[in-house]
Protein backbone atom coordinates (compact mmCIF):
# COMPACT_ATOMS: atom_id res chain seq x y z
CA UNK A 1 0.00 0.00 0.00
CA UNK A 2 1.62 3.35 -0.87
CA UNK A 3 2.03 5.42 2.16
CA UNK A 4 -0.55 8.22 2.43
CA UNK A 5 -3.11 6.14 0.82
CA UNK A 6 -6.54 5.11 3.11
CA UNK A 7 -8.01 1.52 2.37
CA UNK A 8 -10.63 -0.45 4.20
CA UNK A 9 -10.80 -3.92 4.15
CA UNK A 10 -13.00 -7.24 5.10
CA UNK A 11 -11.66 -7.56 8.60
CA UNK A 12 -13.00 -3.97 9.59
CA UNK A 13 -16.99 -5.28 8.51
CA UNK A 14 -17.06 -7.98 11.57
CA UNK A 15 -18.92 -6.48 14.21
CA UNK A 16 -21.35 -4.82 11.65
CA UNK A 17 -25.02 -5.80 11.58
CA UNK A 18 -25.36 -7.27 8.13
CA UNK A 19 -27.01 -7.19 5.40
CA UNK A 20 -27.44 -3.24 6.47
CA UNK A 21 -28.12 0.30 4.25
CA UNK A 22 -26.96 2.67 7.29
CA UNK A 23 -26.21 5.93 7.06
CA UNK A 24 -22.58 7.28 8.92
CA UNK A 25 -24.16 8.58 12.02
CA UNK A 26 -21.51 9.40 14.59
CA UNK A 27 -20.57 11.50 17.96
CA UNK A 28 -18.74 15.05 17.82
CA UNK A 29 -17.57 17.90 20.05
CA UNK A 30 -18.79 20.77 18.97
CA UNK A 31 -17.61 23.71 20.93
CA UNK A 32 -16.19 21.02 23.49
CA UNK A 33 -19.75 20.18 23.89
CA UNK A 34 -20.44 16.70 23.20
CA UNK A 35 -22.94 15.78 19.99
CA UNK A 36 -24.46 12.53 19.13
CA UNK A 37 -26.35 12.14 15.99
CA UNK A 38 -24.22 13.79 13.34
CA UNK A 39 -25.03 12.73 9.98
CA UNK A 40 -21.55 12.27 7.82
CA UNK A 41 -23.33 12.96 4.29
CA UNK A 42 -20.76 12.82 1.44
CA UNK A 43 -23.84 13.45 -0.85
CA UNK A 44 -24.63 17.06 0.97
CA UNK A 45 -22.85 20.01 -0.31
CA UNK A 46 -23.71 21.88 3.02
CA UNK A 47 -23.13 21.70 6.63
CA UNK A 48 -26.01 21.41 8.34
CA UNK A 49 -26.90 22.12 12.23
CA UNK A 50 -30.53 22.50 13.96
CA UNK A 51 -30.75 25.91 15.25
CA UNK A 52 -32.26 24.04 18.63
CA UNK A 53 -28.79 22.88 18.96
CA UNK A 54 -27.20 25.85 18.29
CA UNK A 55 -29.42 27.09 21.43
CA UNK A 56 -28.12 24.68 23.61
CA UNK A 57 -24.86 25.15 22.98
CA UNK A 58 -25.41 28.89 24.20
CA UNK A 59 -23.99 30.29 21.12
CA UNK A 60 -26.80 32.05 19.58
CA UNK A 61 -24.66 35.58 19.68
CA UNK A 62 -22.49 34.29 17.24
CA UNK A 63 -24.87 33.56 14.82
CA UNK A 64 -24.62 35.74 11.41
CA UNK A 65 -27.57 36.85 9.20
CA UNK A 66 -27.55 34.81 5.93
CA UNK A 67 -30.27 33.31 3.80
CA UNK A 68 -29.99 30.23 1.88
CA UNK A 69 -32.00 28.16 0.05
CA UNK A 70 -31.41 24.18 0.38
CA UNK A 71 -33.04 21.97 -1.65
CA UNK A 72 -33.06 18.14 -0.63
CA UNK A 73 -33.30 14.89 -2.86
CA UNK A 74 -37.11 15.35 -3.42
CA UNK A 75 -36.35 19.00 -4.04
CA UNK A 76 -38.51 20.09 -0.98
CA UNK A 77 -36.41 23.37 0.24
CA UNK A 78 -35.94 25.30 3.37
CA UNK A 79 -34.43 28.34 4.15
CA UNK A 80 -31.57 29.12 6.87
CA UNK A 81 -31.82 31.16 9.89
CA UNK A 82 -28.00 32.44 9.40
CA UNK A 83 -24.85 30.67 9.19
CA UNK A 84 -22.52 29.79 12.29
CA UNK A 85 -18.80 28.84 12.85
CA UNK A 86 -17.69 26.47 15.56
CA UNK A 87 -15.05 24.26 16.43
CA UNK A 88 -15.83 20.25 15.06
CA UNK A 89 -13.50 17.88 17.11
CA UNK A 90 -13.32 14.31 15.68
CA UNK A 91 -11.01 11.56 17.55
CA UNK A 92 -8.44 15.34 18.82
CA UNK A 93 -8.77 16.75 15.44
CA UNK A 94 -10.04 20.13 15.68
CA UNK A 95 -11.41 22.18 12.84
CA UNK A 96 -13.51 25.30 12.37
CA UNK A 97 -16.63 24.30 10.07
CA UNK A 98 -19.09 26.59 8.82
CA UNK A 99 -22.97 25.48 9.58
CA UNK A 100 -25.76 26.50 8.18
CA UNK A 101 -29.18 27.10 10.46
CA UNK A 102 -32.17 25.49 9.74
CA UNK A 103 -35.32 25.66 12.22
CA UNK A 104 -37.05 22.35 10.93
CA UNK A 105 -36.85 18.69 11.90
CA UNK A 106 -34.30 16.69 11.03
CA UNK A 107 -33.72 13.56 12.29
CA UNK A 108 -30.16 14.22 13.26
CA UNK A 109 -28.54 17.16 15.09
CA UNK A 110 -25.78 18.37 12.21
CA UNK A 111 -25.27 17.14 8.92
CA UNK A 112 -21.63 16.63 7.85
CA UNK A 113 -21.36 17.65 4.20
CA UNK A 114 -18.66 17.47 1.35
CA UNK A 115 -16.85 20.82 2.17
CA UNK A 116 -16.06 18.89 5.72
CA UNK A 117 -15.37 15.96 4.58
CA UNK A 118 -12.97 17.14 2.03
CA UNK A 119 -11.19 19.73 4.65
CA UNK A 120 -10.77 16.92 7.26
CA UNK A 121 -9.24 14.88 3.91
CA UNK A 122 -11.31 11.92 5.08
CA UNK A 123 -12.79 8.97 3.94
CA UNK A 124 -16.48 7.95 5.03
CA UNK A 125 -17.45 4.01 4.18
CA UNK A 126 -20.76 3.91 4.98
CA UNK A 127 -20.22 -0.90 4.33
CA UNK A 128 -17.85 -0.30 7.22
CA UNK A 129 -19.73 1.93 9.50
CA UNK A 130 -16.39 4.14 9.48
CA UNK A 131 -14.38 6.99 8.44
CA UNK A 132 -10.64 7.21 7.96
CA UNK A 133 -8.95 9.97 7.62
CA UNK A 134 -4.84 10.64 8.01
CA UNK A 135 -3.15 13.11 10.57
CA UNK A 136 0.68 13.86 11.30
CA UNK A 137 0.15 11.01 13.97
CA UNK A 138 -1.22 8.85 11.43
CA UNK A 139 -4.42 7.32 10.33
CA UNK A 140 -7.40 7.79 12.84
CA UNK A 141 -10.78 5.99 12.42
CA UNK A 142 -13.92 7.44 13.85
CA UNK A 143 -16.46 4.64 13.90
CA UNK A 144 -20.15 5.13 13.21
CA UNK A 145 -22.63 4.34 15.55
CA UNK A 146 -25.00 2.19 13.57
CA UNK A 147 -27.89 1.35 16.18
CA UNK A 148 -28.04 5.19 16.12
CA UNK A 149 -28.54 5.24 12.12
CA UNK A 150 -31.29 2.30 12.30
CA UNK A 151 -33.08 3.81 15.12
CA UNK A 152 -33.05 7.57 13.25
CA UNK A 153 -33.40 5.98 9.92
CA UNK A 154 -36.12 3.62 10.51
CA UNK A 155 -38.99 3.07 8.03
CA UNK A 156 -42.14 2.68 9.25
CA UNK A 157 -43.82 -0.35 7.88
CA UNK A 158 -46.97 0.80 6.19
CA UNK A 159 -49.74 -2.20 5.79
CA UNK A 160 -51.41 -1.95 2.25
CA UNK A 161 -55.15 -1.54 2.42
CA UNK A 162 -55.74 -5.05 0.39
CA UNK A 163 -54.05 -7.19 3.33
CA UNK A 164 -56.61 -5.69 5.94
CA UNK A 165 -59.14 -8.04 6.87
CA UNK A 166 -62.69 -7.38 6.38
CA UNK A 167 -63.70 -6.24 10.11
CA UNK A 168 -61.05 -4.05 9.64
CA UNK A 169 -61.84 -2.18 6.40
CA UNK A 170 -65.46 -2.13 7.81
CA UNK A 171 -64.02 -0.33 11.31
CA UNK A 172 -62.14 2.59 9.06
CA UNK A 173 -65.26 3.06 6.92
CA UNK A 174 -66.96 3.82 10.27
CA UNK A 175 -65.01 5.81 11.53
Amino acid sequence: MPEGSLSFNDEEVKGISQPHNDALVISILLNKVPVNRALVDPGSLANIIRLRVVEQLGRQDQIVSATRVLNGFNMASETTKGEITLLVNVTGTIQDTKFHMIEGDMRYNTLLGRYWIHNMRAVPSTLHQMMKFSTLDGVKIVYGEQHVAKEIFAVDEVTPISMLSISEKSSIKGK
